[in-house]
C-alpha cells in the first residue's frame, strides 16, 4: 500500500507542477508511430489516411492534457501510444474533446488487487483498470498487461483501455451510473435504460455473448458494451442491432462501417 500511496502523492506533485507553469505544448505527431499504430491499433488502421491524420492529433492532443507515469517500470512509447489511443477510440466522432475529469495516469506493470498491489505472490490480482476516487480523484491506473492484450487480441471483444475510458465519460456528470449524459440526448435515456436492463437479464442468464461482468450493475454493462462495440463492430451489429444503433448515437460514430 506504501508504494501505491508514494507514487499517488508523487503524482498530484506532478501535476500541481505542470498546471502552474502551463498547459504543455502540443508535440508534433512522431512519423515513426504510424508504423507502431497499423501494427498494433485495429481501429487506426481501419481509418482512411485523412482520418488517421486526425486520429494522430487528438492522440498528441491528449498527451499535452495527461500526465503518464510508469510505477516500478520504464514507461516506453508504445505504452503511451495505446493509452492514447484508448483514449481517443470512443470520443472520435466528436470534433473536439478533453477529458476534464483526468489529470495524470499511472501504469502498473501487472494486474492488481482492490488495494491496488501487484505482487506476484498475490493471487487476488484481477483488476486490470480502474478510474480513481477519493485521493485518486482524477486519476486512472492501468496495468500494462491488460492494455496491451487488450489491443494485441482482436477477436475477444474487450479492451482494458477502452473500458476505463468509457467509464471516465460516464462520470463527467459525477456519478458512474451507465447513463452517459453528455453524449446521449434525453429522449434516448428511457430506451437506453430498457435496453440495459434487458440485456443484463439475459447476460445474466448465460445467455448473451456479452461479457458476464456487463451483468455486474449498469455503470459495468455500459463499459463492457462498449469495448464489444469497438472491438467487433460486425459482430456486435449482426447479434445486438438495437444495443448497435444506440451506441452509434451515442459515440456518433460508426466503426462497423470503418471496417468496410
Amino acid at each position: 500500500m506504501i508504494y501505491t500511496i508514494i507514487f499517488g502523492l508523487m503524482l498530484v506533485l506532478a501535476v500541481y507542477f505542470v498546471s502552474k507553469i502551463g498547459s504543455k505544448k502540443v508535440k508534433p505527431f512522431p512519423k515513426y508511430w504510424h508504423p507502431l499504430l497499423m501494427e498494433n491499433v485495429l481501429f487506426y488502421r481501419n481509418l482512411p489516411k485523412a482520418k488517421q491524420v486526425v486520429f494522430q492529433q487528438r492522440m498528441m492532443q491528449f498527451l499535452s492534457e495527461v500526465y503518464i507515469d510508469g510505477v516500478q517500470l520504464e514507461l516506453q512509447e508504445l505504452d503511451k501510444i495505446l493509452i492514447a489511443a484508448s483514449a481517443v477510440i470512443p470520443v472520435f466522432g466528436f470534433d473536439e474533446w478533453h477529458y476534464t475529469n483526468l489529470s495524470g495516469i499511472l501504469l502498473y506493470p501487472d494486474n492488481f488487487n482492490e488495494d491496488m498491489q501487484f505482487s506476484s505472490k498475490d493471487k487476488s490480482r484481477n483488476i486490470g483498470g480502474i478510474v480513481g476516487n477519493g485521493r485518486f480523484e482524477k486519476q486512472m491506473i492501468l496495468s500494462k498487461k491488460a492494455l496491451h492484450h487488450g489491443f494485441k487480441n482482436t477477436t475477444d471483444k474487450s479492451n482494458t483501455g477502452i473500458h476505463e475510458f468509457v467509464h471516465l465519460i460516464d462520470k463527467l456528470d459525477d456519478f458512474t451510473d451507465g447513463i452517459p449524459e453528455r453524449l446521449l440526448e434525453h429522449q434516448y435515456t428511457i430506451p437506453w435504460l430498457k435496453l440495459i436492463h434487458a440485456e443484463m437479464e439475459v447476460i445474466n442468464a448465460n445467455k448473451s455473448d456479452i461479457r458476464n461482468y456487463g451483468g455486474t450493475n449498469e455503470a459495468e454493462f455500459f463499459a463492457v458494451a462498449a469495448e464489444y462495440f469497438f472491438e467487433r463492430p460486425d459482430l456486435f451489429k449482426r447479434k445486438h442491432p438495437e444495443l448497435y444503433k444506440m451506441l452509434v448515437e451515442c459515440f456518433r460514430q460508426e466503426p462497423g462501417v470503418l471496417e468496410k
